[in-house]
């Protein structure tokens, strides 16, 4: 049985490559493998950068974000449930770690990144350089199409 990777970050585009994803593995008898990465952010040259905190936290929203991600996408039809998978890391060191076992591999064309004018985001830009499977890029979204 094939598998599907798509990389889920809580935007609306990342939403639609689930949707996507789903869609395609309804047709090839394929499961999906939905993948979150998270990291601690550091502030550095803030007051409050010292501070302790609970790395902990930082997993259990993470975990939180794919988890309802997951529950809002109608997965009748599928071979198997969605398989949720959290990972420690950079979102692309991630997905092209899951593209070395992957028939394909599915993100959305942006994220959450700062930079609003790219046509492509950081991470899809790498996964479509570097990935060990054929990469789909679902076309950016707004919350009306979804």
């Amino acid at each position: 049985m094939s598998r599907i990777v798509v990389g889920i970050d809580g935007s609306d585009n990342a939403r639609a490559a689930l949707q996507w994803a789903v869609a395609e593995a309804r047709l090839r008898g394929a499961t999906v493998r939905a993948v979150h990465a998270w990291h601690v952010q550091y502030a550095s040259g803030y007051p409050f950068a010292a501070v302790p905190f609970e790395p902990e936290l930082f997993e259990r929203t993470a975990r939180e974000l794919l988890d309802a991600e997951v529950d809002l996408i109608d997965t009748s039809g599928l071979a198997q449930p969605i398989e949720a998978v959290l990972v420690e890391g950079s979102p692309a060191s991630a997905l092209l770690a899951e593209s070395e076992d992957a028939d394909l591999l599915v993100v959305g064309a942006r994220g959450h990144g700062g930079f609003v004018g790219l046509l492509l985001g950081s991470v899809s830009n790498q996964v479509a350089q570097h990935a060990r499977c054929p990469v789909v890029i679902v076309p950016s979204v707004t919350t009306k199409d979804l």
